[in-house]
């Protein structure tokens, strides 16, 4: 006989009440208990003599007190999205890192970028600012400023070796985000763009519970045009119409190779199925863009410069700021205002 997975929680339960740990009890539920996450959990009339009342009593229960408190920091980001696939290796803290760089260079845009890949942060060796550290002071973290209109929070300026891993649970990876939105000075900021972890889980649901008070623009989804990656970015695109993530758009990264000295595109990841265009046509949302396949992205990823300084005539560099252009329509902005031609 196969293995089974244990009973699924429901999935409103968990995208209501996603941080909520549920308490471990010591006894089944008796026939008239309240639950053990209600209200009146270990104080009813029905909990005397039980063996779980004092954990029934002592679990948190309601409203993360915190979340009016984010609402309140995040006050002056005028439009916080979200940067996701369902795939590793697709190339979110990439595009992430482009698009970060594409807003900037409109001198009147100010940009954040909260990296909330606890366990793989890569934005601030992409962003040139990997040896930088946090300053704390009474109004809060600072954030570290890639340049005069772009900031960056990681936890990669909290290690003390850089090759240090992060071994952690999900609980303290959820309260290491909601302190990277309770606790840094953000200020005022046109963009924040939020890098996640490839999947649909803690950091997710996190991010998605911490930022729902204070508004979120929506998520732009990452793909690669093998059915591989397009499998799990199906799932992404579910979670995101379950959790009322609005999809502002599929981006499909690594789409050809250009060649840098002949522009001769190559197709290094067949589209068997289609590609992202095609997924974005099957699931009815916007397609940004494909980004074609430039190895100097990696090369300024490495060295932490803009990729748009360096090669702006490139194929890549004209895609990119088509798929922000892209996005900008999407939320309501003017295109030739986010990222002016030239």
């Amino acid at each position: 006989m196969a293995p089974s997975l244990e009973a699924p929680e429901p999935v409103e339960d968990v995208l209501a009440n996603p941080l909520k740990q549920k308490p471990q009890l010591v006894a089944p539920e008796p026939e008239h208990c309240p639950g053990p996450e209600s209200q009146q959990a270990g104080t009813a009339d029905s909990c005397a003599g039980c063996p779980n009342q004092a954990i029934c009593a002592s679990a948190p229960k309601g409203p993360d007190p915190d979340i009016p408190l984010i609402t309140s920091r995040l006050a002056g980001v005028k439009h916080k999205i979200l940067v996701l696939s369902g795939k590793g290796g697709v190339g979110k803290s990439t595009l992430t890192a482009q698009l970060a760089h594409a807003l900037a260079t409109n001198p009147d845009t100010t940009v954040g970028v909260m990296d909330t890949d606890i366990c793989g942060p890569s934005i601030p060796k992409m962003l040139g600012v990997e040896t930088e550290t946090i300053h704390v002071s009474g109004a809060g973290w600072s954030p570290v400023w890639a340049m005069d209109n772009l900031a960056v929070m990681s936890i990669q300026f909290m290690l003390p070796n850089r090759d240090d891993a992060i071994i952690w649970r999900g609980p303290k990876k959820n309260g290491l985000i909601k302190q990277f939105l309770k606790d840094v000075e953000w200020g005022d900021l046109d963009f924040l763009l939020v890098d996640t972890p490839p999947g649909t889980s803690d950091e997710h649901l996190s991010v998605n519970t911490f930022l729902r008070g204070s508004g979120i623009e929506g998520a732009v989804v990452v793909t690669t045009p093998q059915e591989v990656a397009l499998l799990d970015v199906r799932k992404e695109i579910d979670f995101c119409r379950k959790a009322g993530i609005k999809v502002l758009g599929l981006v499909e990264n690594m789409s050809m190779f250009v060649c840098p000295k002949c522009t001769h595109a190559t197709e290094i990841f067949r589209a068997t199925t289609g590609g992202g265009r095609a997924l974005a046509e099957e699931m009815g949302i916007p397609f940004l863009g494909a980004v074609p396949l430039d190895p100097r992205i990696g090369m300024a990823c490495d060295y932490g410069e803009s990729f748009f300084d360096s090669f702006p005539d490139s194929p890549a560099c004209v895609a990119l700021k088509q798929v922000v252009r892209g996005l900008a329509g999407q939320i309501g902005l003017d295109p030739n205002e986010v990222v002016p031609e030239g």
